[in-house]
């Protein structure tokens, strides 16, 4: 099934997390026994490929010494260490999963990442 890139560019990541297309779980295992659903999702990590990263953390801005006044400076962010297209391992408790034109996404924080693969590093 090929997923619509033009109406995934809807979205927008906030903060620190990331929207992740899992890899798809076998579900029998090497010597052909079929599992049931339940057993893979009790995983507690998991790898999918990263589709859309949020800004970062957000960084306080100096206090002024008139609060009341309105700020025009934009909001400032430490970004984020995942990028588009990295392969990311993570912990499966701390996703939340949603699904859009029929496939399956997950939305993880950047805390619960515990690995990178990224390609095109060398």
């Amino acid at each position: 099934m090929e997923l619509n890139l033009k109406n995934l560019q809807k979205f927008i990541v906030v903060g620190d997390r990331l929207l992740i297309r899992p890899e798809e779980n076998s579900e029998k295992t090497s010597s052909g026994l079929f599992l049931p659903p339940g057993v893979t999702e009790k995983e507690k990590i998991q790898s999918g490929y990263v589709i859309k990263a949020g800004p970062g953390y957000p960084m306080a801005t100096p206090v002024d010494e008139e609060p009341w006044k309105e700020s025009k400076e934009p909001v400032k962010y430490i970004p984020l260490q995942a990028k588009e297209g990295d392969l990311a391992i993570f912990l499966r408790k701390e996703a939340y999963e949603i699904e859009f034109e029929k496939e399956k996404f997950l939305i993880v924080p950047q805390s619960a990442v515990l690995l990178l693969i990224r390609n095109d590093i060398f």
